[in-house]
């Protein structure tokens, strides 16, 4: 701490060298990212040895920028000047809300975990998909908290409880990175998640938090009050931007920095959506082509059903129905000249006639098959998007 003539007491000046080299402990912080990346990294080694594998970018996310993320928020010239800068603490509410969650989220610590320790991922998951999960994490309660969280710390007397107490600050370094991590886990949807929503519900809440990023800092920005305003005055500072100016800065960061990160996410989303989009395409055309397949392969043993001829003649007789036809019109002519022989023929030829008559309807009327057949007939004859989950469930 610099003590100068004006009584002030705290960090020097802040440079651009300073904030390099301007460092503070946070034993709690410090325990917490060891434990978290003891764990995460014994995990995955338990994981590699069982011959399973698990990617090395998974391992950075959580590790080099999720807890390197944590460090930086708490212990370099962001936790040293949180106190006296409004603007650091906004930069470091950022860090916490947003990009610390962000980071680990991307590292998919439920799927490591049930990997790793599968009993207890099994119980970390009924969790999960428990009815009290699915309604807390609601998209539209996760937004909400996002967003209400920190602007609640900023415009009450919580703002300043932080700098007179290090367990609040603690905590509150806990209570901003827990709405953001529950946010991103239940969007990114790479770990097991309650209810998987749509990607297009997915975008709509990121644009919602984007929207919401803009008007926290905008409202700081506008607030004519310097936020703990005797607070920072009692700091009395010599150097920097004026507390206003200060202000305006912090409120600058939350919205621009708040914007740099949803942005991305949500054309992420966007990408993810049109590969899902194409996979569920691609998926569909096979099980429509397996229905054409299925249905000419009924119709063929209809046809063989009905003439007494073996099935595969009877496909070689559907695909030329112009030889048959001819086939046909010269029995016809046969048929006519038998008849010119005398009534006794003519009788042979109507009897002939009504066994014809009785083989075109090789099936009785009630018969079941016949009637299963034509209830199958009925559902084919139907557009695939009237009864396929995958379309109907996106217009409920």
């Amino acid at each position: 701490m610099a003590a100068l003539a004006s009584g002030y007491q705290g960090p020097p000046e802040l440079t651009l060298t300073g904030a390099f080299t301007q460092w503070t402990a946070d034993l709690p912080m410090i325990a917490l990212v060891v434990v978290l990346g003891a764990c995460y990294l014994t995990a995955v080694r338990r994981v590699r040895r069982g011959g399973g594998g698990w990617g090395t970018g998974r391992s950075v996310a959580f590790c080099g920028l999720g807890l390197g993320m944590l460090v930086l928020a708490t212990m370099s010239w962001i936790g040293v000047y949180q106190g006296v800068l409004f603007y650091a603490r906004a930069t470091q509410t950022v860090l916490l809300v947003l990009l610390v969650p962000l980071f680990l989220a991307m590292g998919k610590p439920l799927t490591l975990l049930s990997a790793a320790f599968p009993p207890a991922g099994r119980r970390v998951e009924r969790v999960v998909r428990s009815r009290a999960a699915v309604v807390a994490t609601f998209p539209a309660i996760t937004t909400l908290l996002l967003v209400a969280v920190p602007m609640t710390m900023y415009f009450t007397s919580w703002y300043t409880a932080v700098f007179h107490s290090a367990s609040v600050r603690e905590l509150t370094y806990l209570v901003l990175m827990v709405p953001g991590y529950v946010f991103f886990w239940t969007l990114l949807r790479v770990d097991p998640v309650p209810k998987q929503y749509p990607y297009g519900v997915s975008m709509w809440i990121t644009a919602a938090e984007v929207v919401g990023d803009a008007f926290f800092g905008i409202a700081i920005i506008a607030d004519t009050n310097v936020i703990a305003g005797p607070y920072y005055h009692a700091v009395g500072y010599p150097w920097g931007p004026s507390l206003a100016t200060s202000q305006v800065i912090g409120g600058g960061i939350i919205w621009v920095l708040g914007d740099l990160v949803g942005l991305p996410f949500l054309g992420a989303q966007l990408i993810q959506m049109m590969r899902e989009d194409q996979a569920e395409a691609a998926a569909i055309d096979a099980e429509l082509d397996a229905k054409d397949a299925a249905k000419a392969a009924r119709e063929t043993a209809r046809t063989s059903s009905a003439t007494g001829v073996p099935a595969s003649a009877a496909a070689t007789m559907t695909g030329t129905p112009a030889t048959t036809t001819g086939t046909a019109a010269a029995t016809t002519g046969t048929g006519a000249a038998t008849t010119g022989t005398g009534a006794a023929t003519t009788g042979t030829a109507a009897a002939t006639t009504g066994t014809a008559a009785a083989t075109d309807d090789p099936m009785p009327a009630g018969d079941p098959a016949n009637t299963a057949d034509a209830a199958n007939a009925g559902d084919e004859d139907r557009p695939w998007w009237e009864s396929d989950p995958r379309f109907t469930e996106r217009f409920k």
